[in-house]
């Protein structure tokens, strides 16, 4: 059996997904200045897809400096509405205007990944997935990141679809696991076909 995926991130919904498939895997998280990414990246006109794959691929290149026999993966999310990338709130506020921006609107998610083995990036894939929020109440609003601050302050746009904020939409046309955070169909085809787990 070979030595187990190392995952570069401390993403919990990442961890239990793979868990769940059963994909032998350790964690190892490792920081970038995401933000210092996002706000270049942006000011030079990249597309969101763009920044949610070198985002993705910075996190699997540096894990992959510390595991160079390993194979590596790195995984990011960027939410993109109307060409404005919005990231993790920073405070209830922040959540709370993100959820105005968002409200009554179409939006899409997209969960980037890359694999780094031996030192080198060999398969990548960004998932996206469109979702059109309902209008929710102004107190509604209120009182959602009220109930649910200490969750939703880890994720784009301030909702977690396997939690309260399903409510929040009247439509979502794509895949369930890239809303979560990962491409995960995609990612188990290519290491069942590097044999990394049995098909």
């Amino acid at each position: 059996m070979s030595a187990p995926l190392v995952l570069a991130s401390g993403s919990e919904i990442r961890q239990t997904l793979l868990r769940n498939a059963a994909v032998p895997f350790e964690a190892h998280p490792v920081r970038i200045d995401e933000e210092a990414v996002r706000q270049s990246m942006m000011a030079e006109g990249a597309p969101p897809r763009d920044i949610a794959d070198t985002l993705a691929e910075m996190k699997a290149s540096k894990a992959a400096q510390k595991f160079p026999d390993r194979m590596v993966l790195g995984s990011d999310q960027v939410l993109d509405l109307n060409g404005k990338v919005l990231a993790k709130p920073e405070t209830p506020e922040e959540a709370r205007a993100q959820l105005a921006d968002l409200n009554g609107k179409r939006h899409s998610l997209l969960s980037a990944a890359v694999i780094y083995d031996q030192g080198k990036p060999v398969w990548r894939h960004v998932g996206q997935v469109r979702l059109q929020m309902r209008r929710a109440s102004e107190a509604y609003l209120d009182d959602y990141v009220a109930r649910n601050w200490d969750s939703v302050r880890h994720s784009v746009g301030a909702y977690k679809l396997e939690e309260e904020g399903v409510r929040l939409f009247a439509r979502i046309e794509g895949d369930y696991f890239t809303v979560l955070g990962l491409p995960l169909i995609q990612l188990l085809s290519y290491l069942t076909l590097r044999g990394v787990i049995e098909g």
